[in-house]
């Protein structure tokens, strides 16, 4: 059981290899099966490792025995592993939705969301910033290659932008975290936050311009105004199930955020502490407007939801920048809940898409669609949720937005932005939804039905939303408990690395 953390890590890998080995690879109807089976084990193993995670507290995991801070460590913490399972959970259905005839369009299309899945499991779970950026690599490596699955000049072109982009990111990275290792000698977070709290007066600075670099990189990864311009245009070219992934990926760079400006530049960093909070609020806020503004503006409904994520996003920097326990606990849940409901988005843009001839998601007349009560009903649930209507998820997702405004300068300005965007939200849906469905040009539909393993995974998708709320209870105590976790520094440094050297840690 001492091994359980690295599970998410190592079974990504090994289905991958199994995949690409003959026995499967030459069978689509293997690679398939082999695929959802692993990925299914996968989010089993993630909620058992968050039931020993609620169980034990915080725990960690020494590669090879070397003890931080200077070996390789996984740290599973509640906010860690929930968002592990949020991604595998989210993998399910976007690798159900490719199964009904998607992964065939392109070569290599499982091996490499598992990789992907890898990638972003690893992310969440190490304890040091150096094997963040290793992961951040492998996850972007592969979702290089999910990009231009099946081709087609759109997604080239995005996936030029994309790679470009992310390469200069990377190299800001590795700047950044050459300049914390010369001034902190170790990458490892918690034995970073340890020598932060005691800084001598003339390194204040050099942290300083490292942290503020890292700030760049992340908020270029969780596409924070003026770093946003490239997410509409990826995500709108990738293919669906990728698309739905990708949901997930700008909730990396808010995680990276969240970790590394609590528990390294938090309360307890002295003249760095808040470190680039008074940046990321503003900015934050701005973000909101400009996705808000996107979805009443976009001509394709594949675009209208790459918006969505980009308010997403806005709104849980703006909780990040507010640095107290509500406004932590309400970005894991508003986290969960955002990025399943857009996953299914992106998911029931295709349904509508295939079904309208021509016209595809674009938001012009075109023909009826083939099945308008399902997709419909579809449409309908998803867009009552993420725009924050009761008596689903979103509602009290922003409710606990707004209530953990605690100054009246961020009651003023998070409730008028956050109110004001979901009602543009709300209109831009409407308008959507009204033409997709409403605005016809003959009564033949354009397409071919969608498969029952499209309608599972999209439905799998959305019924997370009424769950959200039937166990709102104890999710928002979870999200609670998570942030009581993430706060408490000094637990965190006692226990990997004081308890470490007496214990031995887990192995």
């Amino acid at each position: 059981m001492s091994h359980l953390i690295i599970a998410p890590i190592l079974l990504p890998i090994l289905t991958a290899i199994i995949i690409m080995l003959p026995p499967v690879h030459y069978v689509p109807n293997r690679r398939r099966l082999v695929s959802i089976i692993a990925t299914a084990i996968q989010l089993i193993i993630s909620c058992f490792l968050l039931w020993e995670t609620q169980q034990n507290g915080l725990t960690f995991y020494a590669l090879g025995d070397w003890q931080p801070p200077f070996g390789i460590i996984l740290v599973a913490d509640t906010l860690s592993v929930v968002m592990v399972c949020l991604t595998t959970f989210l993998a399910l259905a976007a690798i159900c939705y490719g199964a009904a005839g998607e992964d065939v369009r392109g070569s290599f299309f499982h091996p490499l969301f598992h990789f992907q899945i890898m990638g972003i499991n690893g992310a969440f779970l190490t304890g040091d910033l150096f094997n963040l950026f290793v992961f951040f690599e492998v996850l972007l490596i592969a979702s290089y290659g999910l990009l231009i699955h099946a081709g087609g000049k759109n997604k080239t072109k995005a996936a030029v932008h994309y790679v470009v982009l992310n390469l200069t990111g990377s190299a800001v990275f590795l700047f950044s975290l050459a300049i914390l290792y010369g001034a902190l000698g170790t990458l490892n977070i918690a034995d970073m936050a340890l020598k932060v709290s005691t800084l001598p007066p003339e390194d204040v600075l050099l942290v300083k311009a490292g942290g503020l670099l890292l700030l760049i990189v992340f908020s270029l990864k969780a596409a924070i105004l003026p770093l946003q311009f490239w997410l509409p245009d990826t995500y709108a070219a990738a293919s669906p199930p990728v698309a739905a992934l990708f949901a997930v990926m700008t909730k990396i760079g808010v995680y990276a955020l969240l970790r590394v400006y609590t528990t390294i530049f938090g309360e307890s960093a002295g003249p760095l502490a808040g470190l680039g909070m008074n940046w990321l609020w503003p900015f934050g806020l701005a973000t909101i407007v400009l996705g808000a503004i996107g979805v009443m503006g976009s001509l394709d409904f594949r675009k209208v939801v790459a918006n969505l994520v980009i308010v997403s996003v806005g709104t849980l920097v703006c909780l990040v920048a507010m640095q107290n326990t509500a406004a932590t606990a309400a970005v894991l849940y508003y986290t969960v809940h955002s990025t399943l409901v857009t996953g299914a988005l992106f998911l029931l843009a295709d349904m509508i898409a295939n079904q309208r001839g021509k016209a595809g998601d674009r938001l012009v007349s075109g023909r009826r669609v083939a099945q308008p009560v399902l997709l419909g009903s579809l449409f309908f649930a998803a867009a009552v949720t993420v725009a924050g209507l009761p008596p689903l998820s979103g509602f009290i997702g922003k409710l606990m937005i707004l209530q953990s405004a605690v100054t009246p300068l961020q009651q003023v300005l998070l409730w008028s932005v956050v109110l004001l965007s979901s009602l543009m939200v709300l209109i831009g849906l409407s308008r959507a939804g009204s033409i997709l469905f409403w605005r016809v040009t003959g009564s033949e539909s354009g397409g071919d039905k969608a498969l029952p393993l499209q309608v599972f995974a999209v439905s799998l998708l959305l019924l997370a939303s009424p769950m959200l709320v039937v166990f709102a209870g104890p999710l928002t105590e979870l999200s609670v408990a998570a942030a009581v976790q993430l706060e408490d520094v000094s637990q965190t440094i006692s226990t990997i690395l004081l308890e470490s050297s007496v214990s031995g840690g887990a192995q």
